[in-house]
């Protein structure tokens, strides 16, 4: 398994290069920010008609690490469903295959600014979830300690052979950590943004999706 490990407020995490978080003394794989549906709602309000396949690319990405990390807890920090039309526009198959991942573990559906509250899925709806020594949520709150959290969709762009790329990324400190967008088709926000600068230390580190996840240095305004 392509993995970055790392610890916060004493807890063992594990970054896997697909943006999904595992926390194996918990037995738990947490994703944020999975925007099912993403391309009907774009389409249903006038926008460019995308292949609708991002939910089933997402649920495949999803299962794989289920099983990979044999979670027995499953956490989505906020933005699972695109909109509420999307939530209830998915297909039979996909509505099915949601039920199937859920099946003998437990399902935390957190809030998000997308989300609509409760949908017609099994599991728990939470505003946010603690786990002492963390607390899981879907958007950062100012001087919290042991915060985990979505919303932001970071990435890092890097110069790399003369051209610059963008990688989703996980970015951490020493009290929180924000998780990249797990949803096919979802954009981001650069890890050099002033909302970061607010809310991580100067010692903050970006670890970089990909078959081999690359830990760096959070990347400042002014730095790559």
């Amino acid at each position: 398994m392509n993995s970055c490990e790392f610890f916060l407020s004493g807890s063992r995490l594990v970054a896997l290069g697909t943006g999904a978080l595992h926390w194996p003394d918990r037995e738990m794989l947490i994703v944020s920010d999975l925007h099912l549906g993403k391309s009907e709602r774009i389409a249903r309000r006038g926008g460019a008609m995308l292949p609708p396949y991002e939910t089933r690319d997402t649920l495949s990405r999803l299962e794989s690490d289920i099983i990979a990390t044999g979670a027995r807890s499953v956490v989505c920090l906020g933005d699972s469903f695109d909109d509420l039309s999307a939530a209830q526009s998915l297909s039979e198959d996909e509505r099915l295959w949601i039920t199937r991942l859920q099946a003998g573990r437990r399902w935390v559906w957190i809030e998000g600014n997308h989300d609509p509250g409760p949908v017609e899925f099994g599991g728990t709806h939470l505003a946010e979830l603690p786990l002492a020594p963390l607390v899981l949520r879907h958007i950062a709150k100012p001087g919290a300690s042991g915060e985990v959290s979505g919303h932001y969709h970071p990435k890092v762009t890097l110069p790399t052979r003369g051209r610059v790329i963008s990688r989703p990324a996980f970015l951490f400190d020493t009290s929180r950590l924000i998780l990249p967008s797990y949803g096919t088709y979802t954009g981001g926000l650069r890890a050099d943004d002033p909302v970061f600068a607010r809310l991580f230390e100067p010692d903050a580190q970006a670890i970089l999706l990909g078959p081999t996840p690359q830990r760096i240095p959070l990347p400042r305004s002014g730095r790559p």
